[in-house]
């Protein structure tokens, strides 16, 4: 016996998933183990390309693990055992640390691999994929104002097009253009990030850690070394290229003033000739993109429509890490919707769905308000370096800072440092 579709007279699918990043197609993969009829649209074609530092903390690692993807080296991932951290003339390897939480490596992956695999995982568990289907707003029902499906162009020839379902998840990225059609403005008090990346041929592709530099030098000339705005990194992707790229926090002043791409030149001319970051072993152009942080456009649940990943600013304000929470946002709000459409249409339903915010809430509200008040301090450079200066010594206090700055501790049966991070959580106030 064949079970009925739910889909109603008109309906394209019971959801519609808008982006085929990492938000997007893990939402459409639990939903469519759940057994839901699932639309999931993305405006290019795969695979493509993403500017984005391509590595993943333990945070990341285990929302993949719990999505059933094969982590294993063997499998094409790059395993690292912890972050390397440069800054005041000291350079500190910190190993991850040893939880119940989370795995005891991170890995990297390129993007255009990474989100291929995503994608393709989400259509064998039966969610329907269309590439080249850029959708351009939500369609709303007049008379309640409810979200009821999306416009869209579709191919070459920018085909117009629409879709309808009872729910759509906006997992459209940091252009947020689903939220937007419907009035969801971002926060202007929440901070935002912009980084820029370039991969190199390297030496150095092959590397044990992630490597995370504090503070930005310009040696070119070494009389006169000039510290730049912003905090780089250099991830080895394994393959002979190494993914070298930079952040700014809008708390900080050269914030919108700043030629990014040539801030980076600057940077990477003063490292050692021997890494090889420089243009002559480029790979590739310089990208550039926005980190919408600390639950920077809200509601994420309103009339009908879900802000997933970085459409509802989902990245980490203390280290710019945005993959891990997209795919933790995405498992929490597919958890939701399941429950809602098993429920009639009404009140019932509603209550369902807007468990989502609450349950973001409590996983990553107060962690949040203390990583937007943390970005607010370090975009005062005065600060920043002071920072470095008398904690990069200190190797047990920058472990402790480590656990922070990634999320990295055992809410229940951690040790002391666990319990001081859950405890400062707990006390902030939610985001």
């Amino acid at each position: 016996m064949t079970t009925p579709s739910r889909r109603r007279a008109g309906e394209d699918a019971e959801v519609i998933v808008v982006g085929a990043g990492p938000a997007g197609s893990t939402a459409a993969t639990y939903l469519a183990r759940a057994g839901l009829d699932v639309l999931l649209l993305e405006k290019s074609n795969f695979p493509r390309e993403k500017v984005c530092g391509d590595g993943l903390t333990p945070r990341g690692v285990k929302q993949l693990i719990d999505l059933g993807i094969d982590t294993r080296e063997e499998a094409g991932w790059l395993h690292n055992r912890g972050l390397r951290v440069v800054g005041g003339g000291i350079t500190l390897e910190l190993d991850w640390p040893e939880l119940a939480s989370f795995p005891p490596y991170g890995v990297v992956r390129p993007r255009q691999d990474f989100d291929d695999l995503l994608a393709r995982n989400a259509q064998r568990a039966g969610a329907r994929l269309l590439e080249g289907t850029a959708v351009t707003g939500g369609i709303t029902d007049e008379r309640t104002g409810r979200v009821v499906g999306v416009t869209a162009k579709v191919g070459p020839e920018k085909t117009p097009v629409s879709y309808r379902a009872p729910l759509v998840l906006a997992c459209d990225g940091v252009s947020a253009r689903l939220a937007l059609s419907v009035g969801i403005e971002k926060r202007e008090d929440r901070p935002m990030g912009v980084a820029v990346r370039r991969y190199y041929t390297s030496p150095r592709t092959k590397d044990d850690y992630l490597e995370s530099h504090l503070e930005l030098w310009d040696r070119t000339d070494p009389a006169n070394p000039v510290l730049l705005p912003g905090y780089g990194w250099i991830f080895g992707m394994g393959d002979g290229t190494v993914n070298v790229g930079l952040g700014i926090l809008s708390t900080s002043k050269a914030y919108g003033t700043t030629d990014y791409r040539a801030l980076m030149r600057s940077w990477l001319d003063g490292t050692p000739e021997e890494w090889g970051f420089r243009e002559h072993n480029a790979t590739g152009k310089i990208g550039g993109a926005a980190l919408p942080m600390g639950f920077n456009r809200v509601p994420h649940y309103r009339n009908g429509l879900v802000l997933v990943g970085d459409a509802g600013g989902m990245v980490n304000p203390f280290n710019g890490e945005g993959i891990g929470y997209a795919m933790q946002s995405a498992r929490l709000a597919a958890e939701c919707v399941v429950q809602a459409l098993a429920r009639p249409a009404g009140p019932s339903r509603e209550h369902a769905l807007h468990a989502y915010p609450a349950r973001l809430r409590e996983e990553l509200g107060s962690y949040y308000r203390l990583g937007n008040i943390f970005s607010k301090l370090i975009g005062n450079p005065v600060i920043m370096r002071t920072a470095t200066k008398y904690g990069m010594p200190r190797t047990t206090l920058m472990k402790l800072v480590l656990k922070l700055l990634a999320g990295l501790y055992d809410e229940k049966d951690g040790d002391a440092m666990d319990r001081v991070i859950t405890l400062a959580t707990r006390l902030a106030p939610t985001a």
